[in-house]
């Protein structure tokens, strides 16, 4: 009965040090990232975007790095899926989306418009 009761007992402090070893999950997309988008009319882009929760909710603005176009693009709305954004803002006149689906912990593959190939890196700080 005692190998019983220490095999129990053993077998219950195992399952509560893994029930408090499991961290929060952390917030994938809530990062910085530069994103790159080929094949536009106007040229391949580059903008720069720091993504942060708030209230729940993904926001951010999009930054050109080269400084050509100093005003930051608001980012209009953030949709999140299972190991996917898409992301909405305007550009020019023209409301414009942009899919991104993980690739590994650091890189993300999508479009712009369904047309434009576009990936994204996250700069580590």
């Amino acid at each position: 009965m005692k190998k019983a009761s220490l095999l129990l007992y053993v077998l219950l402090l195992g399952i509560s040090f893994y029930g408090f070893s499991q961290s929060t999950p952390k917030d994938f997309f809530a990062a910085k990232w530069e994103i790159s988008i080929t094949g536009t009319p106007n040229g391949d882009a580059k903008f720069v975007t720091e993504l942060a929760r708030k209230e729940g909710k993904l926001t951010g603005e999009l930054k050109d790095p080269t400084g050509t176009r100093p005003e930051s693009i608001p980012i209009t709305k953030i949709e999140e899926g299972n190991n996917q954004i898409t992301i909405y803002f305007t550009v020019q006149e023209y409301d414009v989306n942009m899919v991104l689906a993980k690739v590994d912990e650091n890189n993300l593959k999508g479009s712009t418009m369904s047309q434009f190939e576009t990936a994204a890196i996250r700069v580590k700080n």
